[in-house]
């Protein structure tokens, strides 16, 4: 249906995401999972990393060893919610640099509205991941890609726990070249621009608030 998008169909993934959308899983267990998932997902959305090899000594010989080529990757989160999935890719990735975009969604327009934005430099030559755990309408997710653009980033991907079919339509009309890795793709939005079956506002579910 969506040749840029990539649902992780991988066991744990799935049964880490239905214990996420119970509506009774407790705030520090839905931020435990977040953070488990977010590694599992990594996994995926790293898979086409530049490589290289260097020499190294092991304990028994000289070899030629594959390691990580170019920059330091750039992991950007759109707050609030991106916090949840940036925090365990970053114990995969110690080493990536990190940006934020603060965008929250106008209730009426259902638009995006920015408030904040850093991020790190010479994004031209780095592999950026974009998160947020909510690809619902797709109109936050394409003003922070738009905005990356705009600092340079030309290698980007997009990194969620769900997805709808309107955000998936809506960022392939406007950056087609970004793939989507996904832990699901739901049925549809409802009248709010919540995602159904979905689990409700994930930052709210992750931070403990309404």
């Amino acid at each position: 249906m969506f040749d840029h998008l990539t649902v992780v169909t991988h066991p744990l993934v799935q049964h880490k995401l239905t214990l996420m959308r119970e509506k009774d899983t407790s705030t520090a267990s839905f931020r435990q999972l977040l953070k488990e998932i977010s590694q599992l997902l990594a996994y995926e959305v790293t898979r086409e990393l530049p490589m290289t090899t260097r020499v190294i000594d092991t304990p028994l010989c000289e070899m030629e060893a594959p390691t990580l080529a170019g920059k330091k990757m750039a992991l950007v989160s759109i707050l609030r919610a991106g916090n949840g999935l940036l925090d365990g890719i970053l114990d995969l990735i110690p080493s990536a640099r990190v940006g934020f975009i603060g965008l929250y969604r106008d209730p009426e327009t259902l638009r995006p509205v920015q408030y904040y934005c850093k991020v790190p430099s010479e994004l031209e030559d780095r592999m950026v991941i974009v998160v947020d755990p909510m690809l619902a309408t797709g109109n936050s997710s394409v003003a922070a890609i738009d905005r990356l653009k705009e600092a340079g980033a030309t290698h980007l991907r997009f990194l969620c726990l769900l997805a709808a079919p309107e955000g998936v339509a809506r960022m392939k009309e406007a950056h087609p070249d970004v793939p989507i890795v996904t832990a699901a793709l739901d049925d549809h939005l409802n009248d709010h621009g919540y995602i159904v079956p979905g689990l409700g506002d994930a930052g709210d579910r992750m931070f403990g608030t309404k």
